[in-house]
């Protein structure tokens, strides 16, 4: 059974003291929900800070719940148009697992349950008059807490008015919960894969996340010719250093899961214990790119705080401009002269 209360907690860790004062006030946190896949982790660390509560996150007041300023773009209910191209629709707010940096705790974790058959509805049908949108993102919480059913009749509504838009299934269920990834899920996702491809997700924050179980999931969507991308959240105590990060994604690309983005920590209310300073962050991503292809590099991003959107982090090797030539430094720190055409 997955671990629901303090007392279940402690059958399976000693609960530091800041850990034991934490408490569920309504405000800043979320619910204590941790799936039997994680709670037999535990006993590492960078699995336990993502999923263990602190009560950190009560006395915290940096940021606010909503800093991506979601509610604001809210067009049909759990319908999000932020980007001019995509949307985001948010199926449920449970999770299998409750992750202590998430970005979403204004929703995530308060009972709001799946999207009725009208909001989905509503949703399919924005999207068709939206020439626009070209992708939509499956999120929420997790699509895959959803039955068989409700999920057969999520992806066939957006399906039967939306066919030529992507679909993201947005999941970290197959790092925290892999035995969700069934022989008969797979064959209502097979029975959707009509016009545009579906793309999946995932969130893998650290190694030992990528269990056999977890890559055994992925393996699934890979097997049905869905491609993988991976969003990495950079976190405090969890994966905040280099070597842990180049590991992540070599094991990422060798299980055919592109790492795709590796997120700067959102500003959301009840996290900044979880989040990297920049500067190190920009150390990390200089190291991090000395070590990696480009196939196994991800672009650090930050989203901006007030909505402001997704923007790449990175060191700038141009450095100036003489006449013709920009002036730039490699890597290592030596210097090269490009020059523009002459005509």
């Amino acid at each position: 059974m997955p671990v629901t209360s303090e007392k279940e907690l402690e059958k399976l860790i000693d609960l530091t003291e800041s850990e034991r004062r934490w408490k569920e006030d309504g405000k800043n946190t979320l619910p204590l929900l941790i799936s039997d896949h994680m709670a037999s982790m535990l006993s590492i660390p960078a699995i336990r800070k993502q999923f263990v509560p602190d009560a950190l996150e009560n006395t915290d007041t940096d940021g606010t719940m909503d800093p991506l300023l979601e509610e604001k773009h809210e067009n049909e209910s759990r319908l999000i148009h932020r980007y001019h191209n995509r949307v985001a629709f948010l199926v449920t707010d449970r999770c299998f697992s409750y992750c202590r940096h998430c970005f979403r705790r204004r929703f995530t974790g308060t009972l709001t349950g799946p999207a009725t058959g009208e909001e989905i509805e509503k949703a399919a049908v924005y999207v068709e008059n939206h020439r626009e949108v070209k992708e939509i993102l499956l999120t929420g919480g997790d699509m895959f807490t959803l039955s068989d059913e409700r999920l057969d009749h999520l992806l066939s509504t957006f399906k039967a008015h939306a066919p030529s838009g992507i679909l993201r299934f947005c999941t970290r269920a197959v790092a925290v919960c892999p035995e969700r990834f069934t022989d008969s899920l797979f064959s209502i996702i097979r029975k959707n894969q009509t016009g545009a491809p579906f793309y999946l997700m995932t969130q893998f924050n650290h190694p030992a996340e990528l269990t056999e179980d977890a890559v055994r999931a992925v393996n699934g969507f890979l097997d049905l010719g869905i491609p993988a991308m991976n969003q990495t959240v950079l976190l405090r105590g969890v994966n905040d250093d280099a070597d842990t990060l180049i590991e992540l994604c070599n094991r990422l690309l060798y299980n055919r899961i592109k790492p795709y983005y590796l997120f700067q920590g959102d500003l959301v209310r009840g996290t900044q214990h979880l989040r990297v300073p920049v500067e190190k962050g920009l150390e990390i991503e200089k190291k991090m790119r000395t070590e990696l292809s480009g196939l196994g590099m991800p672009q650090y991003t930050i989203d901006l705080p007030d909505g402001g959107g997704k923007v790449i982090l990175t060191e700038n090797h141009l450095i100036g401009k003489e006449g013709r030539e920009y002036i730039f430094t490699t890597p290592e720190g030596d210097t090269r002269r490009y020059p523009d055409p002459l005509n």
